[in-house]
């Protein structure tokens, strides 16, 4: 039981003092739950971020819910899952109630511009510890490429940079291992 108190806390200060989102996220993921709390490993957390993009939901929360089943299973989903999300909902219910009475002041408007600076920020040092973790040879640089390409040029859905991601790497794995390349 302490464990789940333990899951549910951890997620609830990532989800609590994490402004931005999902993306906004994941450095503060990576520090808790890689480095400090060593609950899954950088690959993991990986798997758990790609699969995460695949499946409906915040990917925040969808990893919180893989983190959480590791370590416990079912109950561990839960109370990570609960953890990352009561903040927000707390947070937002107060906003909510409150927001009409504020953005008429200016202050308010340069404090959220302020925000989506620093949250861009964040984001971007998510996408170059990906990069780092995530291009590992010329293969993984030409799938970046075409996935970046496909998502700036057309309007379809992100699911399908993923499906021809997976097939790629599925491909590119089997015709490796059947000339002997083995696993990098």
């Amino acid at each position: 039981m302490k464990q789940l108190f333990q899951l549910f806390l951890v997620f609830a200060r990532i989800g609590g003092f994490t402004f931005g989102g999902g993306y906004a996220m994941l450095p503060m993921i990576q520090n808790e739950i890689v480095e400090r709390k060593k609950w899954a490993t950088e690959e993991e957390i990986m798997n758990y971020y790609a699969v995460g993009q695949c499946t409906p939901g915040v990917i925040a929360v969808n990893t919180a819910t893989f983190v959480g089943s590791k370590l416990r299973g079912i109950p561990g989903a839960i109370f990570a899952t609960l953890g990352v999300i009561t903040p927000s909902v707390i947070i937002i219910t107060i906003i909510a109630a409150l927001i009409r009475n504020f953005l008429e002041y200016e202050a308010v408007g340069h404090a959220l511009a302020g925000i989506n600076v620093a949250v861009a920020a964040l984001i971007l040092n998510a996408v170059i510890t990906l990069w780092k973790k995530g291009i590992k040879n010329i293969f993984g640089f030409l799938v970046f490429l075409a996935s970046l390409a496909y998502s700036v040029l057309t309007d379809w859905s992100p699911i399908f940079v993923v499906i021809a991601a997976i097939a790629f790497g599925i491909t590119y794995g089997s015709v490796k291992s059947r000339k002997g390349g083995g696993k990098e």
